[in-house]
């Protein structure tokens, strides 16, 4: 069929990703060109599955493995890209080339990919060991429930570089359905190269879905090789993933999947005489060719669709054995190499097997040609011939391994789900197996195409495969083909460097990932920074955020009602989030009067601190701001080293916590990313130093973290590296989001953030009217050339200065607590930026003020007397104010206007 053809039929149809969009905001984004989104939405829709590591699956609408399709559109797409290879490479090369496929997903399109070739010999990997057969290499899998691949080439020369007298190595072509981050066959490559380098590598895949980033580590790693690395896809673009949508998704999988769990026996699918008329498929003129098939659904929104059992009657229907009198001598795969002297032994045999199974099929007119696991391209063959014989409608999938939700409604990728027990005797002993969008598709006749060392009394059983199928079909055919095991015996291949045994290197295994996530599973569970303009408003570069997004969970609680909670010990203050504050005309124009008024003294802090930072801890620190007050104190000193030295420095936002620590995830991707030893946190100022107290606590289960904090503001004398002990207004500290990237307070809540998560927080896109982060980066980095003079001197001064951490303040805070009766220093809040938090996030009880402290406390006595808040003029106070939280706090502490009084 033709692209043209495909589009039309497409026509204003459902996408089967919808649901999933319309639920966790996953997004598919074309490459850019003009219908580049549409393109991919032909190719892909999405669907769900119960995944440590990934919630979503993009479901290939062309690869034959989880939708129906028609086999000429399956196998044309793979035979394409195996003809943009050969032009490629040209005729020489693709001579000497080999093709390597991954199992089991994209088996048949890597054979399809090496029939384009014409020239090439297959092979794929493999999880099922045959006995007698040495193994030429193998890629351990861990995290996956899945067996390892095997490469179990009939020649174990197979994979060695073949060149003529005098010409180059050939390429080798590895194909696999998707290219997500890259790290499956960068790590293939890795292996392979060891044993077997080469010049040229090809990779082939049906949709290229990597990261900016992901692109670039391909070309860092073909110069770390030093071999040519190319790249075809029929198509190009990438996946948005929402922050938080693993966690979303399990609550969505678990929501689904409970109905599923509850069916009784006795509730299998309605026999097909039955079955409502919206339940059966639509007209062929009106379905999507590439959706699975058209099924009821519940008020829209779809429900969970299991077949369900066999019922008894289907268990005793006969199957119909069709003998496809295989070619001797042909494999009935690339398990063991398949080259194109095979490929010319089948193809006149085709049309003869296709006619033996048309005459079993006799008149039916819509039949399914189902594979089995790896063995995708014998039946997909038997499917483009059955095409050609047929004046019937034929489509093309086969069984898996991967547990995939299904749902029943039009916008989702899995309409429904046949399980049964695996029936090949499987190296990692029994378990389910999936056959999908196949119950309740319609299907008058399937055929079901298995090799004989699957035809085992596990498949005729009650409950096996055939009896699942024989409830939703009126005609079953089995067509078995002969098992290849190689005749003659291997060479020993056990010194291989592909060994999975205890003593092999880093370079024996890998772990990947694949479209059909339980096959092949990231090693890397954590995912990447989070990055504005999708998460936050600062720039992509100024900050990555080791956070998920939390933006569409309700987290906001009244104050009053936090601080209740709070003090009553019945939720933590990282549980909530409070209202964020609407500052008032009056309240911006004292910020942009702060900011005017202290812009240049707080570049000289920002200058001095990174200056220190630079000059003991190494010329390319890697910057970690404690989100979110120490995040533009990140990139305002991110700023000042590129301005100053032209070093981009890294800097990521993490998210620590009073009581419960900082995200042990984020620390772990730091580690797996930087050298420990290079990081530096930052924050904005210190108070009485309880985060102090609490970093250098939690560091101390990970070696190689430096605790120390480098701060603006050091007003309580707890850390040695600042930029000035002034308690002086920061104007960052008088706003909540909107000055520092619309970004909330971070989260820590056992049903959000789980035991792989990072901590969370949510982006306020809605207050981008008010936000003014940008403009608060701006005007402090305009006064680095007139502060650089008196950094430099200042500098010079601290480096030989005793910065020994003094704690005044919190002697100060333990005095204050005491003498007011507070008896809790969590209750005492010192300094400009605690005090002007205290205003807007909490219920305040008292503010003591320096005595003389000026303009520097102008916002805070605008925010006590809007809520009512007296101020106390005290003298000997080493900050320039103190926030007092109400004590021992009810909402029966407030009178009736909402103010806070004195308890009695």
């Amino acid at each position: 069929m033709s692209e043209r053809a495909v589009r039309k039929e497409t026509a204003d149809v459902v996408w089967s990703g919808s649901w999933v969009t319309e639920r966790l905001g996953v997004e598919l984004v074309g490459d850019g060109r003009p219908d580049g989104d549409g393109e991919l939405r032909e190719l892909l829709g999405l669907a769900l599955r119960r995944n440590p590591k990934r919630a979503h699956l993009l479901v290939s609408n062309v690869l034959g493995k989880h939708v129906p399709q028609k086999p000429s559109v399956v196998y044309g797409a793979g035979f394409e890209l195996g003809r943009r290879v050969r032009e490629l490479l040209g005729d020489a090369e693709a001579g000497r080339a080999v093709v390597l496929g991954y199992a089991e997903t994209a088996t048949g399109l890597g054979h399809a990919v090496a029939d384009g070739l014409g020239v090439a010999p297959y092979l794929h990997s493999t999880r099922r060991p045959v006995e007698g057969v040495a193994q030429a290499g193998g890629f351990e899998e861990s995290h996956s429930h899945a067996t390892s691949h095997l490469l179990l080439p009939e020649d174990p020369e197979l994979l060695a570089a073949p060149s003529a007298a005098g010409a180059p190595d050939g390429p080798l072509v590895l194909v696999d359905d998707e290219f997500s981050t890259g790290n499956t066959v960068l790590n293939t490559i890795r292996a392979l190269h060891e044993r077997y380098p080469r010049s040229r590598y090809v990779i082939v895949a049906l949709v290229d879905m990597r990261s900016p980033a992901d692109r670039e580590r391909l070309t860092g790693f073909a110069e770390e090789t030093g071999a040519r690395i190319d790249l075809v896809a029929r198509s190009a673009g990438t996946v948005l993933l929402p922050e938080g949508v693993l966690e979303k998704g399990r609550a969505l999988v678990a929501a689904h999947e409970q109905p599923q769990r509850e069916q009784k026996p006795e509730q299998g699918p309605e026999p097909e005489s039955e079955r409502k008329p919206e339940q059966g498929p639509e007209p062929e003129s009106e379905r999507k060719p590439e959706q699975g098939p058209e099924t009821s659904s519940v008020n829209g929104a779809g429900r969970a669709r299991d077949a369900g059992p066999a019922s008894a009657a289907s268990a005793v229907r006969p199957c119909t054995r069709v003998d496809l009198r295989w070619p001797a001598g042909v494999p009935d795969g690339g398990r063991h190499g398949f080259t194109p002297a095979h490929r010319t032994a089948l193809e006149p045999a085709l049309p003869a097997m296709a006619d033996r199974v048309a005459e079993a099929l006799g008149d039916a007119r819509r039949v399914l040609v189902l594979g089995f696991e790896e063995l995708m391209y014998a039946p997909l063959r038997l499917g483009t011939a059955l095409e050609d014989r047929l004046d019937a409608e034929v489509r093309y999938s086969t069984t898996t391994r991967s547990p995939v939700l299904a749902v029943d409604d039009p916008g989702y990728a899995i309409r429904s789900r046949l399980v049964f027990p695996a029936h090949d005797n499987p190296a990692d002993g029994p378990g389910d197996r999936y056959a999908y969008n196949v119950a309740g598709a319609g299907f008058d006749a399937v055929v079901l195409t298995v090799d004989s060392t699957a035809d085992t009394p596990e498949l005729h059983a009650p409950d096996g495969l055939l009896a699942q199928l024989a409830a939703h079909t009126d005609r079953v055919l089995l067509a078995v083909v002969p098992s290849y095991v190689p005749p003659v015996p291997q060479k020993d291949a056990t010194a291989t460097p592909f060994s999975s045994s205890p003593s092999s290197s880093p370079s024996s295994s890998f772990s990947s990932s694949s479209s059909d996530g339980s096959e092949r599973q990231e090693t890397t569970v954590l995912p990447e920074p989070l990055r504005g303009p999708a998460f936050s408003s600062y720039a992509p570069d100024e900050v990555g955020w080791l956070l998920q997004d939390l933006s569409d969970a309700e987290l906001e609680a009244p104050t009053e009602e936090r601080e209740e909670a709070i003090q009553s010990g019945g939720a933590h203050y990282a549980e909530s989030l409070p209202v964020e504050y609407q500052p008032s005309e009056r309240y911006q124009e004292l910020f942009r009067a702060a900011l005017d008024l202290s812009a240049a003294r707080v570049a000289r802090a920002v200058g001095t601190v990174t200056e220190t930072v630079l000059a003991e801890r190494g010329p390319r620190p890697v910057l970690v701001s404690l989100a979110r007050a120490g995040t533009p104190v990140g990139v305002l000193m991110r700023r000042w080293a590129r301005h100053r030295h032209g070093v981009d420095l890294p800097h990521y936002a993490v998210s620590i916590v009073r009581g419960r620590g900082i995200d042990a995830n984020a620390l772990r991707w730091l580690a797996a990313h930087h050298d420990p030893a290079d990081v530096v946190f930052v924050d904005g100022w210190t108070g009485k130093g309880a985060i102090t107290r609490e970093l250098s606590e939690a560091l101390a289960g990970f070696e190689g973290f430096d605790p120390e904090i480098a701060v603006l503001a050091d007003p309580g004398g707890c850390v040695r590296t600042y930029g000035t002990r002034e308690d002086f207004l920061i104007p960052s500290a008088c706003l909540n989001s909107t000055v520092s990237g619309l970004i909330s307070r971070t989260v820590l809540r056992a049903d959000l953030v789980g035991p792989e998560d990072f901590h969370g927080a949510k982006f306020y896109r809605e207050l981008a009217d008010a936000d003014v982060s940008g403009h608060f980066l701006d005007t402090v980095a305009a006064h680095f050339d007139e502060v650089a003079e008196a950094v430099d001197a200042g500098v010079k001064e601290l480096l030989t200065a005793d910065r020994a951490p003094t704690w005044e303040g919190w002697a100060a805070v333990e005095r204050i607590s005491e003498e007011y009766g507070i008896h809790d220093v969590n209750l005492v809040k010192p300094g400009v930026g605690e005090t002007t938090r205290v205003l807007l996030r909490r219920v305040p009880w008292k503010i003591l003020a320096k005595r003389g402290a000026g303009v520097d406390l102008d916002h805070i006595r605008l925010l006590a007397e809007q809520r009512g808040v007296p101020v106390e003029e005290v003298d000997e106070l080493p900050y320039s104010c103190v926030g007092l939280i109400h004590p021992k706090y009810t909402r029966g502490a407030t009178g009736a206007d909402g103010r806070a009084v004195e308890s009695k």
